[in-house]
């Protein structure tokens, strides 16, 4: 499994565009978090996580891999029927989600290998329009399956609270976050790291 990769540039740049993130940033340290570069079973992840616990979603992601043969690309979640991947411990509607995505990806619907040239935009664009992937889903993909460097997720409840503690503040209306995610671009994505680490 590899990780996030960033380094002194982006720590200089938040350090130096922001006192309180540069404190924090010598106080926390270098933070490792995991990423997978495998877009399609960090979707199907995804979808079975939302909602539950990360022990549950782990139980659950061993049994499909496991139904799939230990190999879990669009072909073999196709040839594993809805039924048997329900009784792996999660929900008829995320099984639906899960096949429409392999669907898509098996009639080239969906290409996981050209989201690399798209920009983050576009990127959104692609995956919420599949079923069962919102915008916060897709920001998460982004970060950690893409590697993209300026993500900072309005819909993550972390991150507010991140925002919060750090500047002290009671409320973080919209206005003020995209006040923050400007000044931390393009670097958004490290600045998260740190954000989620200050909102546990």
């Amino acid at each position: 499994m590899s990780i996030f990769q960033y380094g002194d540039t982006e720590i200089s740049w938040l350090s130096k565009r922001d006192k309180r993130m540069a404190e924090a940033i010598e106080r926390i340290g270098l933070i490792e978090r995991n990423t997978n570069p495998d877009l399609f079973a960090a979707l199907i992840k995804c979808i079975i996580e939302q909602q539950i616990s990360t022990a549950a979603a782990r139980t659950v992601n061993a049994r499909i891999l496991q139904l799939c043969g230990g190999r879990l690309d669009a072909d073999a979640l196709l040839a594993a029927n809805a039924e048997s991947l329900q009784r792996c411990g999660t929900s008829m509607r995320k099984v639906q989600y899960m096949l429409g995505v392999a669907e898509a990806v098996r009639t080239g619907k969906l290409n996981l290998s050209a989201m690399a040239a798209m920009d983050d935009a576009q990127v959104v664009q692609t995956l919420t329009a599949l079923k069962g992937i919102g915008v916060w889903t897709a920001e998460m993909l982004m970060i950690f399956s893409l590697g993209r460097p300026d993500v900072l997720s309005w819909g993550d409840l972390a991150i507010q609270r991140g925002i919060m503690r750090l500047y002290n503040h009671k409320e973080l209306p919209r206005e003020r976050f995209e006040r923050y995610r400007r000044r931390y671009s393009p670097y958004g994505s490290t600045a998260s790291l740190y954000l989620w680490a200050l909102a546990k």
